[in-house]
């Protein structure tokens, strides 16, 4: 896959995300929130943009949405559960769920 590939799938992950945390914060702003790991001025930012702005901001070559699971472990415990599948997405929201927020450092901070 070429480079020029890569690049506009980052960039159709990133307008899809942009969509998708516009329609959660739309509907419940707390509990979206809480799943993007977002605080309330991101959140009010991310409502607030218009869809040029979005497509600009989509057009990076940087993924937007960042990977939750900084830890292989916590990772292992996601996918080789061995619960009853029943269980099993409870067992796995009540582990992401326990993860702190932790804001993606500032420009300013140096």
């Amino acid at each position: 896959m070429s480079q020029t590939n890569f690049l506009d799938e980052i960039q159709e992950i990133n307008l899809a995300y942009l969509l998708l945390a516009q329609r959660l914060l739309d509907e419940d702003r707390e509990a979206a929130m809480f799943r993007l790991k977002i605080d309330s001025d991101v959140a009010e930012l991310i409502v607030t943009l218009n869809a040029r702005q979005l497509t600009k901001l989509a057009r990076t070559s940087q993924l937007l949405c960042r990977f939750s699971q900084t830890s292989a472990e916590r990772l292992r415990q996601l996918t080789d559960n061995p619960r009853d599948q029943g269980l099993a997405g409870l067992h796995a929201s009540l582990l992401l769920a326990s993860d702190t927020f932790e804001p993606m450092p500032s420009g300013g901070d140096k």
